[in-house]
């Protein structure tokens, strides 16, 4: 089992590295892709009237920047551990000519000195850490009092086909498969409610209400290659297997997707946990 070290400097090395990259180079397809959630981050940005609010997990910045949109009286802070991405974030903010300061560092343990925010919020940014109940702590200790908290994060991988359907598709092919533990960080690490809430209880927030969301979710088939050949887990399975046979690999795995395909989009539902919490 890997020790939060080791999570810390794998997720590092990802994000801060090729992974990172990888996601700036997709910046427009994901923002497009999550468009429906980032408006609803956006609208608790604007009924928070924060005087500052935090994004954690900011990536390239959408909800920082839709937050600041929403919400323009509020100062916007956005943290996240990739250098990359937090590169786009500041262009696009300076580009959009909107105030928001981006910090590179890892939630978890940041000292964020005399900042109190009022409202917190991430989109799928707060799955990754090593010790959630120490990052959430955290949070909490600079959040300020009666702050709000609204996250969103994936339910199960059986509620989400469409983010498992490389991986099912690629199986048949490989020698090496990654064993997921449940619970652990990761893209599907708060799948389960119960686990969720306790790690919020224990870091001390309260009014903790957890709900099912779906959001229907597009983007232009034009874009799939990029989806499925740098952002999914297809890279990481090819690492692990070099002997694949990956051109009928990557075959299959196209053709695993045609169900989701229609008139030239890609459509799927994204089964998401709302997440909601106060610092009281």
């Amino acid at each position: 089992m890997s020790t939060p070290e080791d999570i810390r400097a794998q997720q590092k090395s990802h994000w801060d590295g090729q992974g990172g990259q990888t996601w700036v180079e997709a910046q427009a397809v994901m923002d497009t892709m999550f468009s429906a959630i980032e408006d609803q981050l956006a609208e608790t940005a604007r009924e928070s009237r924060a005087n500052h609010i935090l994004d954690i997990g900011c990536g390239t910045g959408a909800v920082t920047l839709a937050a600041a949109r929403a919400a323009p009286a509020a100062r916007l802070t956005g943290i996240d551990i990739s250098g990359p991405m937090l590169a786009l974030a500041r262009q696009r903010a300076e580009a959009a000519g909107l105030e928001a300061r981006f910090i590179k560092a890892d939630a978890e343990a940041h000292d964020f000195g005399e900042d109190q925010f009022g409202c917190l919020l991430s989109r799928f940014g707060v799955m990754f850490f090593a010790e959630p109940v120490r990052a959430f702590a955290n949070l909490r200790s600079t959040a300020a009092p009666r702050a709000g908290m609204h996250l969103y994060a994936w339910r199960s991988p059986a509620e989400n086909a469409f983010m498992t359907t490389a991986t099912r598709a690629a199986a048949p092919y490989l020698d090496d498969m990654p064993k997921r533990e449940k619970n652990a960080p990761g893209q599907f690490g708060f799948e389960d409610d119960a686990y969720v809430r306790s790690i919020l209880d224990q870091a001390g927030w309260t009014g903790i209400e957890i709900t099912p969301e779906d959001f229907p979710c597009s983007f232009p088939e034009s874009d799939l290659p990029l989806f499925t050949d740098k952002l999914g887990p297809l890279p990481r399975l090819l690492e692990m297997n070099p002997q694949a046979h990956r051109d009928a690999l990557q075959a299959a795995v196209r053709e695993a997707y045609d169900p989701f395909i229609e008139d030239g989009m890609v459509r799927y539902t994204a089964s998401c946990w709302s997440i909601r919490a106060r610092n009281s």
